[in-house]
């Protein structure tokens, strides 16, 4: 599957599109936080490094933002298997964040490559990984693990670590929810 750093970039972009973009969670309508709520959702939805409380200023949070809502067209386009159009839209994402490789060792950890923004604030940094990582899914036979809520009055995403890429739902919850209606289906139409 994944490695660690790619796993945990899509991880992020997972995360990212599922708190910052409206639509719908679990059976009912999601709307994402907005104005000052935005920098504490945008700390909360990224993967922490135990390096405390992130300062995000309200400019970062809506960068990201613009960003989860390019991921989602990614999500939705792989899962619709439009890879093409899924392409297109993380080469913008990479063109646009200016992501490039790069060697970095956390201490006692091993090198890994880690991708960055010309700038590597926050925003930019981790819209830069996110994409790549989301480039090397798609550029791999990977990228069918992209998919897109299964359940009714649920479009929130995810990433497919299954053994034998068989996920169809987002979480257990949905899963679950969506049993449980067959189920009753299945019940009504038999009496």
């Amino acid at each position: 599957m994944f490695d660690g750093h790619v796993a945990l970039l899509l991880e992020a972009a997972v995360s990212l599109v599922n708190v910052l973009t409206d639509g719908a969670e679990r059976g009912r309508p999601y709307t994402a936080p907005r104005g000052d709520d935005l920098p504490a959702a945008v700390d909360a939805a990224l993967p922490s490094h135990g390096t405390g409380p992130r300062t995000i200023t309200v400019e970062e949070a809506a960068y990201l933002v613009r960003t989860a809502e390019q991921m989602r067209r990614v999500f939705e386009a792989v899962h619709a298997q439009r890879v093409a159009e899924a392409a297109g839209v993380v080469n913008a994402l990479l063109l646009d964040t200016g992501a490039r490789p790069q060697l970095d060792q956390v201490p006692g950890e091993p090198w890994q490559v880690h991708f960055h923004g010309p700038d590597d604030s926050l925003a930019v940094g981790w819209s830069a990984g996110c994409a790549a990582g989301l480039a090397l899914a798609i550029g791999s036979d990977l990228g069918g693990r992209l998919g897109v809520c299964q359940a009714v009055m649920c479009d929130r995403v995810y990433v497919d670590g299954s053994r034998n890429a068989v996920r169809q739902f987002c979480s257990s919850a949905c899963r679950s929810r969506t049993k449980a209606a067959a189920f009753r289906e299945r019940q009504h139409a038999s009496s």
